[in-house]
């Protein structure tokens, strides 16, 4: 006779958390992303990253963009949750519903001396980073990229003198013709 499997060694796929970029087209007013962002701290999910702009003035809209994971099921209650805030005419997942590009910017700021100076300078150009500022003993640059291609620019400079880092957030839009 054979024993049944464990339970605890099933594994669900379904309940694996994944990451969704979440485009939010917003009346611009006062509050509205003090909304958006209420419905998420409320509930208890967390904002991974967060950018905000104006997009249309003449309607008076703004397109917040939101890096957030969870459970599938999680993600769509976010999406319905954000679908019925008044300010909100629009939410789209830019990682299911339509795929989109994601691009961010990071400034970087590296101490360094000697053959590190060099070597610095040689990762840039490889990640295709601009020197903003220069000094005698430190740089500046400029990147920008997919999160992933910024987080190992990142990893490369720590060991060579990485100081300060400091990032916009995600920035997305739908590819494609129609509107996200």
């Amino acid at each position: 006779m054979t024993q049944p499997a464990s339970a605890y060694f099933l594994v669900d796929a379904k309940a694996r958390p994944t990451k969704a970029t979440l485009s939010i087209t917003v009346d611009n007013e006062v509050g509205a992303l003090a909304r958006v962002v209420g419905l998420f701290s409320g509930r208890g999910y967390n904002i991974e990253s967060l950018t905000v702009a104006e997009t249309d003035h003449q309607k008076h809209t703004s397109r917040i963009t939101i890096v957030t994971s969870g459970t599938a099921e999680v993600i769509e209650q976010i999406k319905a949750q954000l679908g019925r805030l008044i300010p909100v005419h629009r939410v789209v997942d830019l990682a299911l519903d339509k795929p989109g590009l994601e691009r961010e910017m990071a400034l970087v700021k590296i101490a360094a001396t000697g053959e590190n100076r060099a070597e610095a300078l040689r990762l840039a150009e490889v990640f295709r980073a601009r020197v903003i500022d220069i000094s005698p003993a430190s740089f500046v640059f400029e990147l920008t990229g997919t999160p992933v291609k910024i987080d190992a620019f990142v990893e490369m400079m720590i060991p060579i003198g990485l100081v300060e880092l400091s990032r916009t957030g995600v920035v997305a839009i739908g590819r494609g013709a129609e509107p996200t």
